[in-house]
């Protein structure tokens, strides 16, 4: 039997989101272009998605379930392996694309093979599937994607680094690409999306930017806590140590993000009780905000009964 091959690999990790992962695939199968697989790759799952995922019939779905959670970057990268089609896209089992995602990206890639990837705007919604156009607004303000205008981006590096303007879930790549830098890098949790795209950009990738709102990305408690803010900043204190630029104006941006994470991460960490790395990271990370880390210091010496609502007031302050 002959193999089908897809034009476009789409791939879905998932952890537990039973709730919200029939929307995520649904936002597959209802796209106007059908030449796709999917592959939703289960990081070991306690919930109810095995069950969901036996209800889909569609010879298109591939459904990879590891036994054992084997963290987030690594099922990602089994989708990735597993993956047959020319272009790929990965996005978060909470999140959508709009129908008509595939067609109009496919259509910048199709005709020219110089372009690398094409990254899109995207939509913010809430747990109730709503978008919030505000928000929505202010997302593609913040990240800088109201300044980029359409075509081939220039600069990529400037662009992927310091804007962070390009969302992977709302960008589809060309496979090749991809296979040129490895993918993501094997465990890594978090920062891995922007990890992957400066290494694109500095292997000299071109980018396309489509300013259109082709996605849906969901903002929800899940995200927020300081067990989620932990290991976030921890990959992204790994994530910035992990280059340096020849450019200076990068350089001076790297160095400035490190000394800001690091006297962030120092603070979670007095906070929780790991008082003597906290210290170590937050005297390194003074200069980003000298006020902070010496009340930090002093707060690391209380009980730690009465750390929590110290530093909480703490994070309140503005500089």
């Amino acid at each position: 039997m002959i193999q089908r091959v897809p034009k476009v690999s789409v791939c879905i990790p998932t952890f537990n989101r039973v709730n919200l992962l029939p929307y995520a695939i649904d936002s597959v199968i209802k796209q106007t272009y059908q030449d796709w697989e999917l592959i939703v790759c289960d990081d070991g799952s306690t919930d109810d998605t095995p069950e969901l995922m036996s209800q889909y019939q569609d010879s298109r779905i591939n459904y990879i379930r590891h036994p054992k959670n084997i963290g987030k970057s690594n099922n990602m990268r089994s989708g990735f392996d597993a993956a047959l089609g020319e272009y790929f896209i990965k996005f978060d089992d909470d999140d959508r694309l709009t129908p008509e995602f595939l067609a109009k990206t496919t259509a910048i890639l199709e005709p020219d093979h110089t372009i690398d990837f094409v990254g899109t705007d995207h939509w913010v919604i809430n747990i109730n599937n709503t978008r919030d156009e505000s928000a929505t607004k202010l997302n593609s303000q913040r990240w800088g994607r109201t300044k980029l205008i359409e075509g081939i981006v220039d600069k990529l590096i400037e662009v992927v680094f310091i804007q962070q303007s390009f969302q992977i879930g709302a960008t589809l790549f060309r496979m090749q690409a991809l296979k040129d830098v490895e993918f993501m890098r094997p465990n890594i949790q978090n920062c891995e999306d922007n990890d992957l795209f400066v290494r694109l950009a500095m292997a000299g990738k071109k980018a396309y930017y489509l300013p259109e709102l082709l996605m849906e990305y969901r903002f929800h408690a899940q995200q927020q806590g300081i067990s989620r803010a932990i290991p976030y900043l921890q990959d992204k204190l790994r994530y910035l140590e992990s280059y340096n630029f020849d450019s200076e104006m990068l350089e001076t941006v790297r160095r400035s993000r490190l000394t800001e994470t690091k006297l962030l991460l120092g603070l979670r960490l007095i906070e929780i009780g790991q008082t003597s790395t906290g210290r170590e990271l937050v005297w390194s990370g003074k200069a980003c905000s000298p006020s902070k880390a010496w009340v930090a210091l002093v707060l690391s010496l209380l009980p730690q009964g009465w750390r929590s609502q110290a530093f909480s007031v703490l994070r309140q302050l503005k500089e």
